[in-house]
């Protein structure tokens, strides 16, 4: 039977039919193909196996066979598990077949199912989605391809609403700004007309009454100042109020009063003109009713200049991301609780009463986007809580009595005025949308006005302030937000001061490295304070550098010391996108955690959300033993000692290009014996050739006899006097060297300290003597073929993207921490010497291909198939040499057993 293309519609409602039928489905060998059958029927593909396979065979480097549950090339493949299994592997298992595959018949989309759960890979955009399948209704669009539809981002369409709603507020704040309307009045300006503009698309206002009193102003703007002024005068005018004022016009009495003290303050005038004036009037056509009010967030940060915008920290955030935190933090949990009571009206009124109860605290509110989508999203809760409680939902009732979740379960910090009042406003708005939403579902208009309850937003410095000042701890429920991203090196001076003031032992002295630590670590202290021996959990958002390198001991072991916390659950490194003009894409972290210790069900999230479950997550946000992997100086396991390159501090002086060294050479030969190839991490692994002078025990009158020479020497010298370093003025006394010289006199192995994340090894490597290294490398004399192998392992590299600093999401090698404290295998001399052999192997793959950098042959698209067999064999013998089991051990598991055996290894060596 030929498929049949179907509309979005009955593809819906295909699912709906589909999730119910296979809502108690849990054997991958009993059910999984007949699942997967009635899965392509909702796509109205009747028949798979005309365009697919089931258990197509795949063969493996190893000469194993892999089979693909299920495969339709260049579409989609899928891989079945049984309800509970780890999806996580599951994924890995079916990419690694993948990847087998020959290039012309390889999947977009690759997906993983255990019957409750989808997780949803698709490689032409690197997007990973994850659900239920009870929603597969909800995310059918993903599927596009395989319904005869062309592949589109379910979110674009909500993203591009907010970010031109955003950017036509910014061209008003401009226009005012230009016409020396600033300051404090024209944020409280913007606010008020976004509240009218969403008021007069939303049902708050009379429909399209707030652009007919725009539009009935005289075309050059002059009256419209007074019209605005006098409508806000009217909106904060009670209704006893107006019966007094006999002269008002009609057209202001149809506006309503507003009151929640928005309208309160009397504000200035504003001057409009003509071209003013269109700039409203754009604003009033645009359809509000459309955007989240979260889009107020990305609205601030689309006026603010670039600069102010990294001195504050602002990241303000899609919606998308926001529940990335929000749901496993609570939203999952009461909506699983929600499924199990709901059936019985006491228990289900006791929960309604429970989410009425529940308060929340955002410490570094910004313009309220958690708050607001937390309210918004607890209540969708309460709606299905009336839903059974009301039972025939085609009824119309009032439901306003009905409802208890309201603003004032909110409270937030913030640090600038302005964004206190968006936060406030925008807590106001998303109030309306879920009861227009509550209309909807129960035939009733409902708008909470005047407006007499609202959300506590405090405009002060989060990190001076006492936050139980403004809710009891005892009270709260949950602490929220994406606190400041700015590292140490760029916080101001009273930013170091809030550090040091908040950073604390138990008798008030600032702990150790605390001026080394990101701005966002002080709300982590003070949320665990206020948190200790309560039930509050709390979840951040967090540059990914708190969880690795040397900032992770001195952020979180005085967590764990003082207040006893642990980690609840962890979405290890993603890029944190936003919605704003001049958006901000930063690598981030998001870090569950509580100190009552009841939570057991820890959940690992990854790659576009896929979950694992743990046993225990450690700061690191690995499944393993808690561990703080402090700085060394000297290695743990025996082992030869890891330098940093030289360092040259020179001004690039003593450095030449390929074409700076042939023209010297060509000027005058005799300069080239003192002229030696130079790499830094960029020129080895892309083969850039980098020349310097190496003048290291060079006689003085040689150097004078070398014009070109002397002329730069004199440069270097120069460039170190004017430092304002005392250390670098003290080394113009010998200008003819680095001024840190670590050069071996042997082979040696080279580590670029800064590598590209994407590489499933660091291209590390040996060179000789002769070629000199800057200090951008790593470098170990002395070394042999086995520690390059252990060191190029997958096992070494497992090591280093749990700990290791990254610069963004790359890897930043460091010897103090990811080298020095590396736990080796005990091998034996017959383990050392196998591991040697497969050491050369990836050598004598590398040397195969003598025209290609190491960038090109270590891209996971480029790698050649003989290197990667070569690093397979070099793997399989370094975990033999651990006792690690080749089979059975993925990366999550060797990093827990690495942990456990540095912590072991560590034990020892502090009592010797």
């Amino acid at each position: 039977m030929d498929n049949i293309r179907l509309t979005w519609e009955i593809i819906q409602a295909n699912a709906v039919k589909f999730s119910k039928r296979w809502e108690k489905a849990r054997n991958e060998e009993a059910q999984a193909q007949a699942f997967e059958i009635d899965f392509f029927k909702v796509f109205g593909i009747e028949d798979p196996e005309s365009i697919g396979d089931f258990e197509y065979k795949v063969p493996l480097d190893d000469g194993h066979v892999g089979y693909i549950d299920y495969l339709w090339k260049k579409y989609i493949a899928v891989e079945m598990k049984s309800r509970g299994k780890d999806l996580g592997e599951a994924y890995d298992q079916l990419k690694d077949y993948v990847i087998h595959l020959p290039a012309g018949d390889m999947p977009d989309l690759l997906m993983v199912c255990d019957f409750e759960n989808i997780v949803l890979h698709r490689r032409s955009t690197g997007e990973r989605f994850a659900f239920k399948t009870k929603e597969l209704h909800k995310h059918v669009k993903r599927f596009a391809n395989i319904a005869g539809y062309e592949t589109t981002r379910v979110y674009e369409n909500q993203v591009e609403v907010n970010v031109r709603a955003a950017e036509k507020m910014a061209k008003l704040h401009d226009a005012l700004k230009d016409h020396g309307y600033e300051g404090h009045d024209l944020e409280v300006y913007l606010v008020r007309l976004l509240f009218c503009l969403f008021a007069d698309d939303t049902g708050i206002f009379p429909s399209d009454s707030f652009v007919n009193y725009i539009e009935n102003s005289k075309e050059d703007g002059k009256d419209l100042s007074d019209r605005i002024g006098r409508l806000f005068e009217v909106l904060n005018m009670s209704d006893e109020a107006r019966k007094k004022r006999t002269l008002l016009s009609a057209d202001l009495l149809q506006f309503r009063y507003i009151n929640g003290g928005l309208f309160a303050s009397l504000l200035p005038s504003a001057d409009f003109d003509a071209k003013m004036r269109r700039i409203l009037l754009d604003c009033c056509n645009f359809n509000w009713n459309k955007i989240s009010p979260a889009v107020f967030g990305a609205m601030f940060q689309g006026v603010m200049d670039k600069d102010q915008r990294r001195e504050l920290g602002a990241h303000y955030t899609s919606e998308e991301n926001i529940l990335k935190l929000i749901n496993p933090l609570f939203m999952d949990e009461l909506w699983e609780e929600f499924d199990r009571i709901k059936s019985d009206s006491v228990k289900l009124d006791r929960f309604h009463d429970k989410i009425s109860r529940l308060k929340f605290l955002d410490p570094a509110c910004g313009c309220g986007n958690f708050l607001i989508i937390t309210y918004r999203e607890l209540r969708l809760l309460e709606l299905e809580v009336l839903k059974m409680r009301i039972n025939n939902v085609n009824m119309i009732i009032d439901i306003s009595p009905m409802l208890k979740v309201n603003v004032e379960q909110f409270y937030g910090i913030e640090y600038e005025d302005f964004p206190c009042q968006i936060a406030q406003a925008g807590m106001w708005l998303m109030d309306h949308q879920m009861n227009l939403r509550a209309a909807e579902e129960f035939g009733t208009y409902y708008a909470r006005l005047p407006l007499t309850q609202s959300a506590t937003i405090i405009h002060g410095n989060a990190l001076q302030l006492d936050w139980e000042s403004i809710v009891s701890k005892y009270e709260l429920s949950y602490i929220l937000g994406n606190p400041p991203f700015i590292g140490y090196s760029l916080q101001s001076e009273e930013q170091k001061a809030d550090i040091l003031s908040v950073y604390v032992d138990s008798e008030n002295r600032p702990i150790k490295n605390a001026g080394k630590i990101d701005y966002v670590a002080a709300w982590y202290y003070k949320a665990a304070k206020l948190m200790a021996g309560t039930d509050i959990r709390t979840a951040f958002v967090s540059t990914n550098s708190i969880v690795q390198g040397e900032q992770v001991s001195a952020v979180w072991r005085t967590l764990y010391d003082q207040f006893g916390i642990h980690i609840d659950f962890g979405y290890r490194t993603f890029i944190w996108n936003n919605e704003a003009k001049g958006k901000a894409a930063v690598h981030c972290v998001i870090v569950g955690f509580s100190s009552n210790n009841k939570e057991s069900n820890k959940v690992i999230y990854e790659n576009g959300d896929i979950r694992t479950k743990a046993q225990n997550i450690n700061p690191y946000l690995v499944d393993a033993p808690d561990v703080f992997i402090d700085s060394r100086s000297t290695a743990l396991c025996p082992s030869p000692p890891m330098f940093w390159g030289n360092k040259p501090v020179d001004g690039g002086n003593l450095i030449l290009s390929k074409s700076e060294y042939e023209e010297m050479i060509d000027r005058d030969p005799s300069v080239k014996k003192y002229i030696r190839k130079m790499y830094g991490a960029e020129e080895y692994i892309n083969n850039i050739e980098r020349y310097c002078l190496w003048l290291i025990d060079t006689a003085p009158h040689e150097i004078r006899e070398l014009p070109d020479v002397l002329k730069r020497v004199e440069a270097c010298r120069q460039f170190r006097l004017d430092s304002k370093k005392e250390a670098t003025r003290k080394a113009a006394d010998y200008p003819s060297r680095f001024m840190e010289v670590r050069q071996p006199d042997t082979d040696y192995i080279i580590v670029p300290s800064v590598s590209s994340e994407r590489r499933r090894y660091i291209p590390i490597g040996f060179l000789p003597s002769e070629i000199i290294v800057n200090n951008a490398v790593h470098i170990i004399a002395n070394a042999t073929l086995y520690h390059f192998g252990v060191l190029t392992s997958n096992v070494h590299m497992a090591w280093v993207r749990a700990v290791c600093g990254r610069l963004k999401s790359d890897y930043r090698y460091s010897k103090d921490i990811v080298y020095n404290n590396f736990p080796w295998p005990e091998a034996t001399n017959e383990q050392k010497t196998i591991i040697e052999y497969a050491a050369q192997g990836v050598l004598d793959a590398r040397s195969k291909f003598p025209g290609s950098t190491l960038a090109d042959m270590y891209d996971p698209l480029t790698m050649p198939k003989d290197l990667l067999k070569a690093h397979q064999k070099l793997d399989r013998a370094v975990m033999l040499a651990y006792g690690f089991s080749v089979k059975d051990t993925n990366e999550a598991k060797c990093v827990a057993l690495l942990m456990e055996r540095y912590r072991s290894l560590s034990d020892k060596s502090a009592t010797k």
